[in-house]
């Protein structure tokens, strides 16, 4: 069947079928139609009224079903449910309610229910290691015998350690643990420097992670330059400077000796960048074994005491060479050595601040003669070195520290080392340690012709007035 389009009626023909309609229906025709929108609205608002009236009732049982089956249910319940108010806007869109998201945080999920659970602390898991043998070692019935076995130094020089480190090295409390305390952490670092033992081994001995003992050798290596240096490590004032001439001139018979110098290579592993500057010729010749290795200078008092050190300059350079890079150098140059003469070996040149053998052949009695007091000089220094590598053994191996922090931590060891001097700490026969540093001849011998006229007269001055021998 098919819907035509069929035209609507409008007065006039309504009168044709009908002659009781009156035609003349422009009053009429007003009226009624500003008449029936109104009615026809007021008929719309009874509707929607009766709709909302009727869904709210709807909703209202649908609520009251589910609240008794619930009850009647207490098993398939849901615990956190509650009658939700009915919003009139929601029910003349037809827009779905939005199911209120499930929370995954516990005790917000047990204040929403009503139940209130216990509060919980916060874990940390820490790997339980023992610290049983530091807990004997820093006990004060612990042999000093052992303890200076140990750490290479007694009891007393340890504490006196701890006290001039104290407000460095001291870390606060946290909520999660305890802060390690101060013995604790400089005994890391003196048995690592005094042992040369590896990380691994470090660690079960004192009850520490790995990466801690690291942290630890390096942070109080760090307090040791940074506070204990200045006042072990010093150059000598001129009062100091007047007793160190005396004592050598006493002793060796040269006036004006302000300190005996000597340089010494600790090997390293080799460097991923600049790796020929570290290769040390001398030492891979010796031991037929490919050696690198940093330099290390040092000035020493007549006891072996450092007054100077120069840290850190690659192994393939020579003794002269290092000295020109030094702040020993650098202070002579601004004229603070005057009346000072340092004593070295072949291997420096001969300044006016420097006094240094005789390199010729076929010497005279007077040159002979000051060649031997320079070699008797140059043994303390040497033996001073000597005793600094033999107390700290991870001078004796290639350390495993990185290369830019290892001038912190040679620099600690000779601090260490004067401190040890000064206190009197006697050396064990077992840590008796030989210097195997090649001498080379610098390649300028002599810098200043004053400088050699003075040696001469030095020469000439021991052989006539009887300290030649």
């Amino acid at each position: 069947m098919e819907i035509g389009s069929f035209p609507f009626l409008n007065f006039e023909d309504f009168s044709t079928f009908d002659p009781s309609f009156s035609v003349d229906t422009k009053k009429r025709y007003r009226n009624e139609f500003e008449e029936e929108p109104l009615k026809t609205e007021d008929q719309f608002n009874d509707i929607l009224d009766s709709i909302l009236h009727f869904d709210t009732n709807q909703k209202e049982n649908e609520n009251e079903n589910q609240l008794r089956f619930s009850m009647e249910n207490p098993n398939q319940s849901n615990s956190s449910f509650q009658p939700q108010p009915i919003n009139e806007f929601e029910l003349v869109h037809h827009s779905p309610t939005k199911k209120p998201r499930r929370s995954n945080n516990p005790m917000q999920a047990s204040v929403e229910s009503g139940s209130v659970l216990p509060q919980q602390q916060r874990r940390l898991w820490v790997k339980d290691r023992s610290k049983d043998w530091w807990e004997r070692c820093s006990h004060p019935d612990f042999p000093e015998q052992e303890f200076r076995r140990s750490f290479r130094m007694s009891k007393s020089t340890f504490d006196l350690i701890c006290n001039h480190l104290d407000s460095t090295v001291t870390k606060k409390n946290t909520m999660l643990r305890d802060a390690i305390p101060v013995r604790h952490r400089v005994a890391v670092c003196i048995w690592r420097l005094a042992t040369g033992d590896p990380l691994r081994l470090v660690s079960k001995r004192f009850g520490l992670g790995i990466s801690t003992c690291h942290k630890l050798v390096l942070d109080v290596c760090k307090a040791i330059k940074t506070v204990l240096m200045p006042k072990f490590l010093p150059w000598p004032d001129s009062v100091a400077m007047k007793g160190i001439k005396e004592e050598f001139e006493s002793q060796f018979g040269i006036p004006n000796v302000g300190g005996s110098m000597y340089t010494t290579h600790v090997p390293i592993i080799a460097p991923k960048q600049n790796v020929a500057h570290y290769f040390n010729k001398r030492h891979t010749e010796r031991n037929q074994k490919t050696s690198y290795s940093v330099t290390v200078q040092g000035v020493v008092d007549p006891k072996g005491v450092f007054t100077d050190v120069c840290i850190g300059w690659p192994g393939s350079m020579p003794d002269d060479k290092v000295l020109e890079k030094s702040a020993l150098y650098e202070r002579a140059s601004k004229g603070n050595l005057k009346d000072v003469k340092i004593i070295g070996n072949s291997g420096y040149p001969l300044m006016d601040w420097t006094l240094v053998p005789y390199t010729h052949q076929n010497l005279t009695w007077s040159q002979h003669a000051l060649n031997q007091k320079i070699d008797e000089i140059q043994k303390v220094s040497k033996e001073a070195f000597a005793r600094l590598k033999g107390r700290w053994s991870c001078l004796q191996k290639r350390t495993e520290v990185k290369l830019e922090d290892l001038p912190m931590v040679l620099g600690a060891c000779c601090v260490l080392h004067n401190i040890c001097e000064m206190m009197n700490e006697p050396m064990e026969p077992e840590w008796k340690f030989d210097i195997f540093d090649d001498e080379m001849i610098a390649e300028n011998t002599i810098q200043s012709v004053s400088a050699e006229k003075a040696r001469d007269h030095i020469a000439h001055y021991l052989l006539h007035h009887g300290r030649a021998s």
